[in-house]
């Protein structure tokens, strides 16, 4: 039985530290996050760093592309400028302390975390290089591949990732509108509905949509959940987990 689900820090604390940081991410788990979620892009130079847009503009008022840019500009960038407070300050702008990790930087600091890694950046292609900076840590067993991007969750799985891998959008909805009995012959490759509570019209709360999940051995993580009585409704249908900007409160309303 079920005691507790499991609570994914979004991109850290990020209702109390600026976000994708390696100080968001260690507050995350002090206040009692099981997981850290977190978004990659890859450098001009082949980095894999920790940052959510495409771009500095909104974390660090630099409108360079990641992707464009060599680590050691991106690296430089301080990233405390899309954090606002209660109100409506930004205590964290230009604070040298908030800057963007390269998510070596990240395996390496957090050992043993289940790690939930959304892969945003497409083109140019930065599945092989993720793939091969996880294998090298030795850490395929506790980073879980996301993607809104199928290309990306196909590429991971084509390379013979070893580790999970979510299910990106198209997969999801597959998994709502497909009869179980087709799922069961023709299985998804995926191992994670990280979804919403709804995409578009559609309820993804709804029992049989959970209970489908269960049958198949498809947990089923909720973002962006910060209300506790939202998490334990929905941890009362059958969710698994819950990607929060409040890791302290989802934590708080489900004691270990």
């Amino acid at each position: 039985m079920r005691k507790r689900p499991l609570v994914y820090g979004h991109r850290g604390a990020r209702a109390e530290l600026p976000e994708n940081t390696m100080l968001a991410f260690e507050r995350a788990l002090e206040v009692g996050a099981d997981a850290l979620e977190m978004d990659v892009h890859m450098t001009r130079d082949g980095v894999v760093v920790v940052i959510h847009d495409k771009d500095g503009r909104r974390v660090a008022n630099d409108a360079a592309c990641v992707r464009d840019s060599a680590w050691s500009t991106v690296r430089r960038w301080r990233t405390g400028n899309a954090f606002v407070d209660a109100q409506g300050e930004r205590p964290f702008a230009g604070d040298a302390r908030f800057s963007v990790p390269a998510f070596e930087e990240v395996l390496e600091a957090f050992p043993g975390v289940l790690l939930n890694v959304d892969l945003k950046q497409v083109e140019p292609d930065m599945v092989p290089a993720f793939v091969r900076l996880v294998r090298g840590a030795r850490a395929e067993d506790r980073v879980r591949i996301a993607s809104f991007s199928t290309r990306n969750l196909a590429r991971a799985r084509h390379l013979g990732y070893a580790g999970e891998t979510g299910l990106g959008g198209a997969e999801v909805l597959r998994l709502w509108a497909t009869p179980l009995a087709a799922l069961r012959r023709m299985p998804l490759d995926g191992t994670a509905a990280q979804v919403p509570l709804r995409q578009g019209p559609v309820d993804l709360t709804t029992p049989s949509f959970l209970a489908k999940c269960r049958a198949l051995g498809v947990r089923v993580d909720y973002w962006t959940v910060d209300d506790p009585a939202v998490a334990r409704d929905l941890f009362a249908r059958g969710a698994d987990g819950f990607i929060t900007d409040d890791p302290r409160a989802l934590a708080a309303a489900f004691p270990a």
